[in-house]
């Protein structure tokens, strides 16, 4: 912690700025009384806090920087995201051939009767503006033999509508938007800092958020994970922008920062949290002991690739009529099927009937690293797996990106807009990141006078209790992996009544476990994202156990079909089981 005798706030105006490069970032050094529990507090202060690093979270601050200064916590380097990982690209209607009204209709489609029409229709149509937008900051797009953009076609979509660049698109998105951030003199990114809880006025007063209340939330205790400090953070407006929750499974395409910190910070203070039982599982990925997370593109089947059995049976023309280009949910419970009734660990994926060198220029960057694993894509079907890939729900918002807690907002995989319903369109997700960057932080600007920063003393100082350092790590990692485990047995692509409850009672008594070393031990950055998982677990569950159907990417051997009774969000917050306690 920071030593001092001083009494008296000492502010570190914007001509001083503190080591750590921090310009727009207030900094308050506190001394308090010598019998003082907690000794010396910093306090940060910024206008507009987003949490998380990637496109959602970056498109946002460039956005909000237009008006006013802003802080980005992201829990490790700022590159290290699912954006940077994603290979398909951007939806998005830019071609003669191709009308608003067809990508609607392959989105409402896919999203099996749950998606809310007008914010397909809002974020469809908002598309070819921020395509724009992403060229203009340079983003490097490929292009077809005539100079124009080089549209793609994946699984669900009628037409060519995918903007890419190569097969590395989240790669190049965030390379041009750290670059924009970092060149940004209003925007200050705290890397290697992981929100740790949010503060809200009910909170602090021991009440839980609500629409009826006058709650409201005032900022986040942030988690230095170089020092170990934990240091409130204010600010006139929260963006939650963390991502997904793949990590919650045993096999993922996400990367190890997608532990559902934002949606577990959310329903922590009160805030509604709608359809997490809805998790796409995307159909393949490479199988293989050493390519962790290694996913093949959908694109590869939008450009011609079949999944076929061990043996080479081509097998998609027995579930769907639009065969290996249908939408994902189908095609990875096909998967899954034919795994199951054959005993193989795995499918193949084909696309070796395609000349060589078109498939090494359409996916450099896949055929470079299946050769690293020992595939040659252009000579051999890869093995393939599906695997936890996105996550259709999460934080409830509205077409502004607004939560049920007042200046709380969320953006991308970490919110719930109702563009996916109940299960999401290939490159919808970047799409939908671009477009609600932009209308949350015309939302918060629109209401800007009413934002008035927080008082210093609403944030009370971290209480560390008598909590020790840890000599007990194993712990940490061992109910992680239980936790990953239990989801994917009893939670993955074909559920029962009976696996939900197993996973249900096993994980609930893991919760007891963690947060009673949450409590004993001094928080780390990985205690704070096991503690996360367990939360965001939990709402997964609860969600499938109310959907007494299946739909979309939820799918029950108890209730195999459609029941119209179901057809609206699976909403859940944390005052509904307060009240049954």
């Amino acid at each position: 912690m920071i030593s001092g005798t001083h009494h008296e706030c000492i502010y570190f105006e914007r001509t001083g700025f503190p080591e750590d490069g921090s310009r727009n970032v207030f900094h308050h050094f506190l001394s308090l009384p010598p019998n003082s529990h907690f000794c010396y507090l910093l306090i940060m202060e910024t206008e507009v806090l987003v949490i998380g690093s990637g496109v959602a979270g970056l498109m946002t601050a460039l956005k909000a920087a237009r008006f006013a200064n802003v802080t980005i916590v992201t829990k490790k380097e700022a590159d290290d995201t699912s954006t940077a990982k994603a290979q398909g690209g951007i939806a998005s209607v830019l071609d003669d051939a191709d009308r608003f009204e067809y990508h609607i209709g392959d989105t409402l489609n896919a999203g099996d009767g749950l998606c809310h029409e007008d914010v397909v229709e809002v974020i469809v149509t908002e598309g070819p503006r921020a395509i724009r937008e992403l060229i203009d900051l340079g983003a490097h797009f490929t292009l077809g033999k005539n100079g124009d953009l080089d549209l793609g076609r994946e699984g669900g979509h009628s037409h060519r509508r995918i903007v890419h660049s190569q097969d590395m698109t989240g790669r190049e998105i965030q390379r041009v938007l750290l670059e924009a951030v970092r060149r940004s003199e209003k925007i200050d990114l705290l890397e290697h800092h992981t929100a740790l809880n949010l503060v809200t006025s009910g909170s602090m007063s021991g009440q839980l958020s609500g629409p009826m209340s006058e709650d409201r939330c005032l900022g986040c205790y942030v988690h230095d994970t170089r020092s170990g400090d934990i240091i409130p953070l204010l600010a006139r407006a929260i963006v939650l922008a963390t991502g997904g929750a793949g990590k919650a499974y045993l096999y993922t395409s996400n990367p190890d920062v997608a532990s559902g910190a934002g949606i577990a910070l959310a329903y922590r203070v009160g805030a509604d949290i709608a359809n997490m039982e809805f998790i796409q599982f995307h159909p393949t990925c490479l199988y293989h002991p050493e390519a962790k997370s290694f996913l093949i593109s959908e694109a590869v089947r939008g450009e011609g690739a079949v999944l076929r059995t061990v043996d080479g049976l081509a097998f998609m023309e027995k579930y769907h009529p639009m065969k290996d280009l249908a939408p994902r949910d189908i095609v990875a419970r096909a998967i899954d099927s034919e795994l199951k009734k054959r005993g193989d660990d795995y499918a193949l994926l084909d696309i070796t009937h395609k000349p060589a060198r078109e498939i090494i220029e359409r996916f450099p960057n896949i055929y470079r690293q299946c050769l690293e694993y020992g595939f040659d894509m252009t000579k051999e079907p890869l093995p393939i797996v599906p695997a936890a890939h996105y996550l259709c729900g999460g934080v409830l918002t509205d077409l502004e990106g607004k939560s049920s807690v007042p200046r709380l907002y969320a953006c991308g995989e970490t919110a719930c807009t109702g563009l996916h319903g109940a299960n999401r369109l290939a490159s919808n997700s970047l799409l939908e990141s671009l477009v609600m960057a932009d209308r949350i932080a015309s939302s918060i600007e629109k209401r800007w006078d009413d934002l008035v920063s927080p008082s210093r003393d609403r944030i009370p100082p971290w209480d560390p209790g008598d909590s020790v350092d840890s000599d007990e790590n194993v712990v940490i990692t061992h109910n992680w992996d239980e936790i990953r485990r239990t989801m994917w047995n009893y939670v993955g692509i074909v559920r029962t009544d009976r696996r939900l409850q197993r996973a249900l009672d096993r994980i609930e008594m893991l919760k007891k476990e963690v947060e009673a070393y949450y409590w004993d031990f001094k928080v780390t950055r990985e205690l704070i994202e096991l503690r996360n998982l367990v939360y965001v677990s939990l709402l997964i569950i609860r969600c499938a156990m109310a959907r007494k159907e299946s739909r979309g990417l939820h799918y029950t051997l108890d209730y195999p079909r459609k029941n119209e009774a179901y057809r609206k969000d699976t909403v859940i917050n944390r005052r509904q089981y307060m009240k049954k306690q």
